[in-house]
C-alpha cells in the first residue's frame, strides 16, 4: 500500500499523481489521506460545532479532488480516502505503519502555504517507519534517469541502491549512481580510485540482481549536496539515505538528506534504515 498525505494545496495534488503512478507501477493500493485536529472530528453539538463541521468539509472536498486527480491518472487502481485526527505529523507517521511507501507534498498538510519545506514534511521523513517521497517540483521535460546518492555507511549504500535499482527497473529507466566526497584539499589520484572503488563495490551485487538495469557510474570531487543537486536537474526521481556516514546516534536525518528537502530539483526518495537491517 501506498499512502498519500494531501491538504488541498497543489503540492499535495501533485504528490497524489505522483503517489497514483507509483501505485500502479507496484500494482498495489493507493490511500489518501487529510489530517485534521482530533476535536474538529467530532460531530457532536457544542460551541465550535459550526466550525467543526466546516472544517470536516474542507477535508472532504481535500480528499475529493486527490481522488479525482489520482483517477485521472490512472483509473484502474484501489483508492481509499481517510480523515485522519490528530497533528498531521503523527496521524501520518503512525497511518505510515502499515505502507510500503508515504508520499507527501513539500509544504502544506495543514502548515503555513509557502514554506520551502514544511515542518511536516520534515517531521515525517525523519521519523516515518517506511521509506519516504518528498514531492518538491516534477521536472518540466524529465529525462528517463534515476539519481541515487551512493554515500553513507555501507547499511546506508545497500538500502538506497536496493530502493534505486528496483525503481529504475520498474520504470525502465537508466540509474545514475553517484558518489560524491569533498575535502578542504584537492582532489588526488588516491581518492579518485577510492571514490571509484567505493562505488562500483556498493553496485556489484545490484548489477547481479537487476541486469537488466542499465547503470551510469559518477565518481565526484565536491560537497554532495551540491553534487546531487546538479546530478538531478531533470531527473524523474533522486534518492538518498536518511541518516548519513557517522551520523550522531539520535539524530533524525543526516545532513545531506535534511539539505537535499530543500534543495532537490526532482521528487526525493527518503530511504530509511530499517531495524531489520541491523546487526
Amino acid at each position: 500500500m501506498i499512502i498519500v498525505g494531501v491538504d488541498g494545496s497543489r503540492a499535495g495534488l501533485e504528490a497524489v499523481g505522483w503517489g497514483a503512478r507509483e501505485a500502479a507501477l507496484r500494482e498495489v493500493p493507493l490511500t489518501v489521506v487529510h489530517a485534521m485536529p482530533g476535536w474538529a472530528c467530532e460531530t457532536a453539538p457544542g460551541r465550535y460545532a459550526a466550525v467543526a463541521q466546516w472544517m470536516r468539509d474542507g477535508g472532504e472536498m481535500a480528499l475529493a479532488a486527490a481522488e479525482d486527480r489520482a483517477r485521472g491518472e490512472h483509473p484502474k487502481i484501489g483508492i481509499r480516502t481517510m480523515l485522519l485526527p490528530g497533528d498531521p505529523r503523527a496521524a501520518l507517521i503512525e497511518a505510515a505503519k502499515e505502507a510500503e511507501l508515504l508520499v507527501i507534498g513539500s509544504h502544506g498538510l495543514g502548515g503555513v502555504r509557502g514554506l520551502l519545506v514544511g515542518s511536516v514534511a520534515y517531521g515525517v521523513a525523519g521519523h516515518a517507519p517506511c521509506d519516504v517521497v518528498v514531492v518538491r517540483q516534477l521536472p518540466s521535460l524529465p529525462r528517463g534517469e534515476l539519481v541515487a546518492g551512493v554515500n553513507g555507511s555501507p547499511r546506508t549504500r545497500r538500502r538506497v541502491l536496493d530502493f534505486a535499482f528496483s525503481e529504475a527497473e520498474l520504470r525502465g529507466v537508466t540509474l545514475r549512481a553517484v558518489h560524491a566526497w569533498s575535502g578542504f584539499q584537492p582532489t588526488s589520484e588516491e581518492d579518485e580510485r577510492d571514490g571509484r572503488l567505493i562505488l562500483r563495490e556498493a553496485l556489484a551485487g545490484h548489477r547481479q540482481d537487476h541486469p537488466d538495469v542499465e547503470v551510469i557510474e559518477e565518481a565526484v570531487h565536491g560537497h554532495p549536496v551540491e553534487v546531487l543537486r546538479q546530478a538531478a536537474e531533470g531527473a524523474d526521481l533522486l534518492v538518498v539515505g536518511s541518516h548519513g556516514h557517522g551520523a550522531f546516534a539520535g539524530m533524525v536525518m543526516g545532513s545531506v538528506s535534511q539539505a537535499m528537502l530543500h534543495h532537490s530539483p526532482c521528487p526525493l526518495a527518503v530511504v530509511r534504515n530499517k531495524q531489520d537491517d541491523l546487526g
